[in-house]
């Protein structure tokens, strides 16, 4: 069986590479190079706004490189979730650095686009006709939830890639796409096996980070073949070890052996991890299990109002042992205040109370929720109907809690110190995922628009 060595230039395509490591991986013989450009990993913002995440000149920069190694070796070049989240307008960004960049070097190659954005008429047929069904947890789904929706995208398994790698695409750019599925798609079409395929895209996904020590984003390397994969950085200052391949396995997964995709699972419960020297593994051992149904999982972002916020520091220590108490009262004085001079009732807007030094980052779910430091940062968080409406209940929240008493102290006091003048600072538009469901396809190139351009 033929060998075919894969390359992930970097795990995101905003976060770069040594360009030395991606020439070396590409001289040593290399049969595609790809890249991921975006997850759900920053949350909804992008996928419900249309935004890209940046920079974009360092985005062209990664491209550029990319595209002259693999123009030049005569091998494809396949970026999946373009622009972030996937959608159309990130399609269209990315593609249009790709134009740009053609131009400019005089380069000529046939371009496969993969749009992955879900007509809403499309999701309610689906829905209709019970071929949409839920993950667990799932919001409710109708119709008032597709129609109010700012966005939806498929993420595509491997039988887009390879429609478009058959038909001769020397780069293919792909909307919302499986991590795995990019590194997948080319080798299954030349005969290596799924498990195969699925377990060595899995550990390319995110780049240099199955290194026992990633120093900084950069090239992974991996040869494929029958009976298993063999995983070396390109970069002679990094190293696999069997213990950081496997980690990397293990990385965000709800089953640390099973592994979901559209079209079946990976098991890896009886693969190997066998170092073959002092920087490569060698792998084997993983199985392919076949879905009974095709699916593709459902992603979508609603827009939910708009966010202001206050930053502020707090280091009275009466304050900080009746925190609670404190944050309580302050928001019965808020609620009623806003009332009377806003005319906002609860449930037209919503605000939080973010304690730093407590229990910040995991909320409810900290298990040592007492603060022991002699200073706390709090971060005010509102959410209203308007940017206006956020602005300035979160101006009330602020002066309000400045002056807030406390049993101990009489006369006027300030409570908390602000690093910035105004303390106000606009966020912006707020959107939450409103789906977490699968879609069963009859045909898995379906959804997904492919259009192809002579540059």
């Amino acid at each position: 069986m033929k060998k075919v060595r894969a390359i992930a230039a970097t795990g995101n395509l905003s976060t770069g590479f040594r360009e030395e490591s991606l020439v070396r991986a590409v001289q040593q013989g290399a049969d595609f190079v790809g890249c991921d450009a975006g997850s759900t990993d920053s949350g909804p913002y992008h996928l419900g706004s249309g935004k890209p995440r940046g920079p974009r000149e360092g985005i062209k920069r990664n491209l550029r490189i990319m595209l002259r190694e693999g123009l030049a070796a005569g091998i494809p070049v396949i970026i999946g979730t373009a622009g972030m989240a996937g959608g159309s307008p990130h399609l269209q960004w990315t593609v249009d650095i790709i134009r740009e960049l053609a131009r400019e070097h005089q380069w000529h190659f046939l371009l496969a686009q993969i749009d992955s954005e879900l007509e809403k008429d499309e999701l309610l047929d689906g829905l209709s006709k019970g071929k949409i069904r839920p993950l667990s947890p799932a919001p409710p789904l109708n119709e008032s939830v597709i129609r109010n929706a700012e966005r939806f995208v498929a993420m595509m398994g491997i039988e887009p890639i390879q429609c478009a790698l058959k038909k001769g695409a020397q780069v293919v750019i792909a909307g919302r796409c499986s991590d795995v599925a990019i590194y997948a798609a080319l080798p299954i079409l030349n005969g290596i096996p799924h498990a195969v395929a699925f377990h060595a895209g899995k550990i390319l996904e995110c780049g240099a980070a199955s290194t026992a020590q990633r120093l900084y984003p950069d090239c992974m390397a991996i040869e494929m073949d029958g009976g298993g994969f063999t995983v070396e950085p390109p970069n002679p200052e990094l190293r696999c070890t069997p213990q950081s391949v496997i980690a990397h396995t293990l990385y965000e997964n709800a089953d640390p052996y099973r592994l979901v995709e559209s079209g079946g699972s990976l098991d890896t419960s009886h693969a190997r991890y066998e170092a073959i020297s002092d920087r490569a593994v060698r792998v084997t051992g993983s199985t392919f299990i076949p879905a009974d149904k095709y699916t593709v999982r459902v992603e979508g972002a609603t827009l939910v109002g708009y966010r202001s916020i206050v930053i502020a520091g707090v280091r009275d220590p009466l304050l900080i042992g009746q925190l609670d108490s404190f944050l309580s009262s302050l928001r019965t004085v808020v609620e009623r205040k806003v009332q009377e001079t806003l005319k906002l009732k609860p449930g037209e807007y919503d605000f939080q109370f973010r304690v730093y030094g407590r229990n910040g980052s995991l909320g409810q779910l900290e298990p040592c929720d007492k603060i022991s430091g002699h200073e706390i940062g709090l971060i005010i968080d509102v959410v209203a109907r308007s940017q206006r409406e956020a602005a300035e209940l979160a101006l009330v929240l602020s002066h309000t809690g400045l002056h807030h008493p406390i049993p101990e102290w009489q006369g006027l006091i300030s409570n908390f110190a602000f690093p910035f003048s105004p303390p106000v600072i606009d966020v912006g538009p707020v959107y939450q995922f409103c789906i977490n469901h699968v879609w069963e396809l009859e045909n898995a190139c379906a959804p997904f628009k492919m259009t192809f351009e002579n540059l």
